[in-house]
């Protein structure tokens, strides 16, 4: 039997009190709370309080493997997340969502995976993969997959598909929560979106939609990654709903894990006024209560999950403990990680830049349609300009920002998809990228077509990866998991990622995160314009568009 004891200022929750306490773990659980004397209060005592956990995330965002994501989290007192493996069933099905399991048991750290709901997220894009409503069932039957995850296909709830409402109805029939994603979803239609059993949403844009949908009876996850951020404008309803938000980062790059997880948004809430325990309940408690979590809440008997911090306004983390065992302290991973394995899907070799010539242009008087990407959010605008026409073909317009996008099916041979986006910024070169939600295709934006074939070459050339191009030097991030991780130490991993991210910037972008937003621009279920493998989509008409 292994016991010990941990001291410290308790921070309770539920009775929105603290007081100073010693806690005895019996292996991996707590056996017991003292109360000390106030006699014994101390300034520098640490906090005592549950870990974090985010709400929703897709970990393949993070460019790691699970055991790799867990290893940087727990150094943030972050002790668990509700995943979705999304990403890599997109690529590799099942077998993907079983790597991410399999991978993440490997390690001290409490992963909680969902049934993907919507692969492939449409019919106007190639995925790798797709998921039946009868594979899904065979997927929420285990025990290790705890939710349906998110409904991205609104529409099909809207009208009553036979083969989404059978998903939502295996998850219910196993008592197990629907996670939601409903842009921009108002109204009866969001009441009737609400009423088929999904209980959250992650993707409010205003705080007047998210309120919407809190008065139907929907929670509200708060989202702060490493592309899109609703935190400023969702946060204040924190103060009126403490019991029915949450938090998450959804998407979130090495490097910006390596600087904070949940952590920095408590802290940026407290520092906006909101109540502490209001703060405690969205980070630490709702999601337990919500996805029925074995995460400890720092009552007896309880598993012993809970951090040290040495404030309550910052959170600084000094220890991390899940089960019973430190896991990080003072900054430092405790967390070993192992070989991750091997699974991929890509099929195709490289490209040359005719393959990405425009077509001529019919009329010099008909304007271009240019996605128009929003730093910090997923959706887009739909602009129309006059193009810049070189021998009668489109091409890139740097004087005013509308670059050249191209999007290239890596499952198998067919010609590229081409089309203009603004506001990325690049004066030279190019990025590219095989991580391009939700089919994970390769995406590239550039100034000339020499450029972006080069970047999706050496992306090509490691079956999967980041890179960028410029007039002298070539950078490479190999993601040889699926196409989207890398089993690579996650700080190394973070390293690499942050040069290649100062590399897009210093050819020009002004983007605060380009690779996260390019990722994006190949996202269909969200609006308003965007480029899939098989051409330009109109989210708010939900079909192609490929009459430019």
């Amino acid at each position: 039997m292994n016991t010990h004891f941990v001291s410290g200022k308790l921070v309770d929750i539920p009775q929105q009190s603290i007081y100073s306490a010693r806690i005895k773990i019996v292996n991996d659980r707590i056996a017991a709370i003292e109360k000390l004397p106030s006699s014994v209060d101390d300034a520098s005592m640490p906090y005592i309080m549950p870990g974090f956990i985010d709400a929703h995330v897709h970990i393949e965002s993070s460019m790691l493997v699970p055991s790799q994501f867990a290893k940087l989290a727990v150094v943030h007192g972050t002790v668990a997340t509700v995943s979705d493996p999304h990403e890599i069933a997109n690529v590799c099905g099942i077998t993907g969502v079983e790597f991410m399991i399999a991978d993440g048991n490997k390690v001290p750290f409490k992963f909680f995976f969902g049934a993907p709901s919507c692969v492939p997220a449409t019919v106007f894009e190639t995925a790798g993969a797709s998921l039946t409503a009868t594979e899904v069932d065979s997927l929420l039957a285990r025990d290790d997959i705890r939710y349906l995850s998110e409904m991205m296909n609104f529409p099909g709830v809207l009208h009553g598909d036979a083969e989404v409402m059978k998903k939502i109805q295996s998850a219910h029939k196993r008592g197990k929560p629907v996670d939601g994603h409903a842009p921009g979803l108002r109204g009866e239609d969001a009441a009737r979106y609400i009423a088929a059993g999904i209980g959250t949403d992650h993707e409010c844009f205003t705080a007047e939609e998210a309120l919407d949908k809190l008065s139907k009876g929907m929670k509200i996850i708060i989202r702060e990654g490493s592309a899109a951020r609703n935190f400023e404008a969702l946060i204040g309803l924190l103060r009126d709903f403490p019991d029915r938000m949450m938090f998450c980062s959804d998407d979130k790059h090495p490097d910006s894990l390596v600087a904070g997880h949940i952590n920095e948004l408590c802290a940026r809430a407290i520092k906006k006024g909101i109540p502490l325990f209001n703060v405690l309940k969205a980070a630490c408690c709702n999601p337990v209560v919500h996805y029925n979590l074995p995460v400890g809440q720092l009552r007896e008997g309880d598993a012993a999950d809970f951090i040290l911090v040495k404030d309550l306004d910052y959170f600084e983390t000094l220890q991390t403990y899940i089960n019973g065992k430190l896991v990080a302290e003072n900054g430092h991973s405790q967390i070993q990680t192992g070989y991750a394995g091997e699974l991929n899907h890509f099929d195709i070799g490289p490209i040359n830049a005719i393959d990405i010539k425009a077509k001529p242009w019919p009329d010099s008087s008909a304007l271009l349609p240019v996605i128009g990407a929003l730093d910090g959010q997923l959706i887009t605008e739909k602009n129309r300009y006059k193009p810049l026409l070189i021998d009668n073909v489109p091409v890139s317009d740097i004087n005013r920002d509308i670059l050249k996008m191209v999007v290239v099916n890596r499952y198998r041979p067919s010609l590229p998809a081409i089309a203009f986006v603004q506001n990325f910024g690049l004066k030279q070169g190019a990025i590219a990228s095989s991580v391009a939600h939700d089919s994970h295709n390769i995406i590239a934006v550039g100034v000339d077509d020499e450029s972006i074939a080069t970047a999706i070459n050496a992306v090509i050339g490691k079956k999967g990866g980041i890179s960028c191009v410029g007039p002298e030097t070539e950078l490479v991030l190999a993601l040889p998991v699926a196409g989207l991780m890398s089993a690579d130490d996650g700080y190394r991993v973070a390293e690499a990622y942050t040069a290649l991210d100062g590399m897009a910037k210093q050819l020009g972008s002004t983007l605060s995160a380009p690779f996260m937003t390019l990722s994006f621009m190949a996202l269909l279920v969200i609006p308003h314009l965007k480029l899939s493998d098989l051409g330009l989509f109109d989210g708010d008409r939900f079909e192609l568009d490929n009459g430019c």
